[in-house]
């Protein structure tokens, strides 16, 4: 719950687009509530924000030019433990928002729902410091059972997760095979079968997951 004894709420509302940002102004003035929002493009300025502001609630983009979130939602929780984070993206709920609740962002939105419920999500958020959607509270108790929807990398066997990393690290198909001393297309073949465990379709794909789940 966020206690502000009916003071001003501080928002940030971070998204490298700026009709998103004005676009949640106007949901946020259509809830009437005592609020100031601050605005962030980068990574740069959502740290500068919340070390220089008493933000309440960022509202945070999945996705940057510079990257993804997740690893700004962890130096904000390093740097200011108190501040709700709810990201608000386009991405896919059902393959993505667990990665960010995991992460410590503690809510996930889609960009793709109704005005309505993006209000009653703003409003949960403030009465009790969380947002959980009922699609994404099914995803949390099916990953009870299947630890793969949180991490999908544990499906990979630990010969295919080292190749994976190798993918990562930027070498290619006979870098890795010479470093492993075999064949170059039983490297092609295992990453055929990384691709069909992972339900990707390219390297770029499998470095992101790597990223993201290391």
């Amino acid at each position: 719950m966020i206690n502000n004894n009916g003071d001003t709420l501080f928002f940030l509302l971070a998204d490298d687009h700026t009709l998103i940002r004005q676009g949640m102004v106007f949901v946020l003035d259509e809830i009437e509530i005592n609020y100031k929002a601050f605005h962030a493009s980068n990574f740069r300025q959502i740290i500068d924000c919340i070390t220089t502001h008493p933000i309440h609630i960022a509202i945070i983009d999945a996705h940057f030019p510079e990257g993804n979130s997740l690893q700004i939602i962890s130096e904000i929780k390093e740097k200011k433990p108190d501040i709700k984070i709810l990201i608000f993206s386009g991405i896919d709920e059902n393959t993505h928002a667990l990665k960010y609740l995991n992460a410590g962002a503690d809510g996930f939105l889609s960009k793709l729902n109704e005005e309505e419920e993006i209000k009653q999500a703003i409003l949960t958020m403030i009465k009790t410091g969380e947002y959980i959607s009922p699609l994404t509270r099914t995803l949390l108790m099916h990953s009870l059972t299947n630890r793969n929807l949180v991490n999908p990398l544990l499906s990979l066997t630990d010969r295919e997760m080292e190749i994976a990393s190798m993918y990562a690290a930027g070498y290619g198909n006979l870098e890795i095979a010479n470093m492993l001393d075999v064949k170059q297309n039983t490297i092609s073949t295992i990453k055929k079968r990384m691709f069909k465990k992972l339900k990707i379709e390219n390297i770029v794909e499998l470095i992101e997951l790597v990223k993201n789940h290391s």
